[in-house]
């Protein structure tokens, strides 16, 4: 198995971030462009690195100092929960309020409130699934 957020998984995961609309699609409608970043809490820099462009992503790699727009974090028994799972809009907001998944970098609030960006966000978790 694939070391969680390592260079291949996240090659993984973005060859299936575009391979589902209701993400990647969903994200070019908005024209939505960002360097997201996967981690664990404790490390003080994140390990995984996707940029995306026009919702397609095009880049997938370890951390190198990339500036980013988003910076998730989570314990590693979270993150496995979720991408076995998945979560739902209620499971992300108890999941940020108990400071379980942390924004290093981004505005979740802004993201929320966006039912444009909001879905693709929790489309992404169940992506994260099939890697």
């Amino acid at each position: 198995m694939t070391e969680l957020f390592s260079r291949e998984w996240m090659q993984a995961f973005g060859e299936q971030w575009n391979a589902e609309p209701e993400l990647s699609d969903a994200l070019a409608k908005i024209h939505f462009n960002s360097a997201i970043a996967y981690g664990f809490i404790d490390d003080t820099d994140p390990i995984g690195v996707l940029t995306v462009q026009e919702g397609k992503a095009i880049a997938a790699e370890s951390y190198n100092g990339q500036t980013l727009n988003w910076d998730l974090r989570a314990d590693r028994a979270n993150w496995e929960k979720w991408k076995a799972k998945g979560l739902d809009m209620m499971g992300l907001g108890m999941a940020y309020m108990s400071r379980k998944l942390q924004f290093r970098v981004g505005d979740y609030t802004a993201m929320i409130k966006d039912p444009r960006m909001a879905a693709p966000f929790i489309k992404s978790f169940t992506v994260m699934s099939r890697v």
